[in-house]
């Protein structure tokens, strides 16, 4: 996990009650939210730190390992290299699959211009792929560039951004037939963004759920 002290509502993937079993975490102390999402974005010292901390979840039972920022894509090679568990850095990786699915899928992001040709390559998908960020919202984006726990974070607000966000991206690209999203604390608005939009909407935890899925089948007798 990024070093953050923003708050993570349920839902959110930094909130033990997200999920069903029990949450092992390694948070990477050089990861802030300004390197992860800056020029360092790449640094192979950062890329190390996080491969430690996989290793170290793998050492303390953990049966798959993912990261707390979609932009960490870049760094899936290097963490599943030579990993013990499955690794998947982001929800940006199932975009292929998506895209096979449903043909033209849209990708909102917590800042658009955060996803770059290089995120999109990294995920196996096409550079044109329609993004849309919450930076124009009210209360998501400002709370998040806020980082900090004095700063509380109004649920209802933070819904009504992902939503005109979801109708941004409809509007500038109305052929599209389902959503990605990139940003781990965008699930709790997921269900949302599905009634407003009518498409279906994709996470981290729903591929997390694919991923898992897979790993079990795999792991069966033949």
């Amino acid at each position: 996990m990024l070093r953050t002290a923003f708050p993570r509502p349920p839902g959110d993937i930094g909130n033990p009650e997200t999920f069903r079993g029990r949450m092992l975490r390694e948070v990477v102390e050089d990861a802030t939210v300004a390197r992860v999402m800056g020029g360092d974005a790449r640094d192979p010292a950062l890329a190390s730190a996080f491969v430690a901390a996989r290793d170290r979840l793998a050492a303390q039972g953990a049966d798959i390992v993912t990261t707390s920022c979609g932009v960490l894509v870049l760094h899936q090679d290097r963490l599943r290299q030579g990993s013990p568990v499955p690794v998947t850095a982001s929800a940006l990786l199932q975009l292929p699959r998506r895209i096979a699915e449903y043909g033209r899928v849209g990708v909102m992001a917590m800042d658009s211009a955060g996803i770059t040709p290089a995120h999109l390559e990294a995920a196996g998908a096409p550079a044109d792929t329609p993004v849309v960020g919450l930076e124009d919202g009210d209360e998501l984006h400002r709370v998040l560039r806020a980082n900090s726990p004095d700063v509380p974070l109004d649920p209802q607000r933070a819904e009504a951004d992902v939503v005109a966000a979801g109708w941004r991206l409809l509007a500038a690209h109305p052929g599209l037939r389902a959503i990605v999203l990139e940003c781990t604390n965008l699930p709790p608005y997921r269900e949302a963004l599905a009634r407003a939009t009518g498409l279906p909407v994709f996470d981290i935890l729903t591929w997390l759920d694919e991923v898992w899925a897979e790993a079990d089948a795999a792991a069966l007798p033949a």
